[in-house]
């Protein structure tokens, strides 16, 4: 083998090298962009699960906001129907205080004859008709007896009396009456001044 025929074989074999070289580092540099290709790209089940969350959280907030809407509109009607009949009933109220003054100004020792059947009927006729209203929720505020509440009782004028204990209803001017929660009209009362203070709220009898 001449010298110049072994030079061209050392030639090709160094050009043979730096072609697997580039092969090599080319067939690298391709699994890394692929590689890099694969991490970018998000993961399908990654997806479906941030999807699927947002999706329940949504859920839940429309079921919650369901509920609170059927609580406002049971709440809606339980109070339509409860306070329907107030402007009615307090209408009514005046016919009772009328039903109670014809009674009280009879006293009982002119209630004979006629004047007793009279009293009579009319205390049937007032019975009557605070039981009708009691039917539609409309009830008669205890005040007699019990501890001053404004809530309930309108203060008229003060008693002093030792013997009882202050802030005590002592006396009703005029009844008052609630219907379910509300006061249709306070009670309008006198009220105990000194002695020990009185204790117990009022309530609808």
């Amino acid at each position: 083998m001449t010298d110049e025929t072994k030079k061209n074989g050392t030639d090709a074999s160094e050009n043979e090298t730096v072609i697997d070289l580039d092969a090599a580092r080319a067939a690298e540099d391709e699994a890394q962009a692929g590689a890099e290709q694969v991490a970018a790209e998000p993961d399908p089940i990654a997806l479906l699960r941030e999807e699927n969350e947002k999706l329940r959280d949504q859920m839940l907030r429309l079921a919650a906001e369901m509920e609170n809407l059927r609580r406002r509109t049971a709440r809606d009607v339980k109070d339509a129907k409860s306070y329907a009949v107030s402007a009615f009933a307090r209408d009514m109220l005046g016919v009772s205080d009328n039903l109670r003054r014809a009674l009280d100004a009879m006293p009982e020792e002119q209630r004979t004859g006629d004047v007793a059947g009279f009293a009579e009927g009319v205390e049937m006729t007032e019975r009557s008709m605070l039981a009708a209203m009691e039917r539609h929720g409309v009830k008669q505020i205890a005040a007699e007896g019990e501890k001053f509440d404004p809530n309930f009782h309108q203060a008229m004028f003060e008693v002093p009396n030792p013997d009882i204990p202050a802030n005590t209803v002592i006396q009703v001017v005029q009844a008052g009456y609630v219907i379910g929660d509300r006061v249709l009209r306070p009670a309008m009362v006198g009220v105990s001044k000194g002695g020990p203070r009185a204790e117990g709220p009022a309530s609808a009898e």
